[in-house]
C-alpha cells in the first residue's frame, strides 16, 4: 500500500486537500470517490447545474468541469514526475480554464462522462506506476512535489469540491 506523503513532499497550499484523503489504499479511495461522484452528479439536473450559491462563484457545472481539468493536469504531472522527467511543469489559472471551457453549454451528463473517463485514466496510471517512482521529485508550478503527493492531491481535490457542492450548493437549494 502506498504511504501517505510527508508534508515536505508538497507545497503547503495542498495540505487541506491531502488532509481530506482518508486512510487506506489510494486506488481504493480513488475508485470509491469515483462512485460517489457519479451518484452526486447524476442527481443534479441541467437546470440545477447552472446554480451558483453566490454572485461570481462557479456554477455546479463549472465546479465539475474544474474538477476534471485539474485532475487531467495533475495526472499529467504525476505521469511526468513518475517517469523521472525533471522538466519544470507550468502552473495554470483555474479561472481561465473554467471561462475558456464554456462548460455551462454542456449537459451535466456530458461533463460527468468526461470526469469519469479522466478518473478512470488516473486510476490506470496510479495502478501501473512502478513502486520506486512514487518517491520521485519534480517541479510543478515553481514548487517541488513528489509523485506520491500528486496522487493524494488528486484524491483530496475531488473530495474538497464535492464537500463544497454538498454544503454550499445543494444545501442552499433546499
Amino acid at each position: 500500500m502506498l504511504q501517505r506523503p510527508l508534508t515536505s513532499e508538497y507545497p503547503e497550499y495542498y495540505v487541506p486537500y491531502v488532509d481530506l484523503v482518508p486512510e487506506g489504499d489510494l486506488l481504493t479511495i480513488l475508485s470509491e470517490d469515483l462512485k460517489s461522484t457519479i451518484v452526486l452528479f447524476e442527481g443534479i439536473s441541467d437546470d440545477e447545474g447552472h446554480f451558483r450559491y453566490a454572485p461570481n462563484k462557479w456554477s455546479i457545472k463549472e465546479v465539475l468541469g474544474h474538477m476534471t481539468d485539474t485532475e487531467r493536469i495533475m495526472s499529467y504531472r504525476l505521469l511526468r514526475i513518475g517517469r523521472g522527467d525533471q522538466t519544470a511543469l507550468a502552473g495554470f489559472n483555474e479561472n481561465d480554464f473554467v471561462e475558456g471551457s464554456q462548460i455551462n453549454n454542456q449537459s451535466i451528463n456530458d461533463i460527468l462522462e468526461d470526469f469519469v473517463a479522466t478518473r478512470k485514466a488516473t486510476i490506470t496510471l496510479v495502478k501501473n506506476m512502478p513502486t520506486e517512482a512514487w518517491g520521485n521529485k519534480g517541479n510543478a508550478n515553481n514548487t517541488e512535489v513528489t509523485t506520491r503527493a500528486i496522487g493524494y492531491i488528486i484524491a483530496g481535490h475531488a473530495i474538497h469540491h464535492k464537500k463544497i457542492i454538498n454544503e454550499r450548493y445543494l444545501a442552499a437549494q433546499k
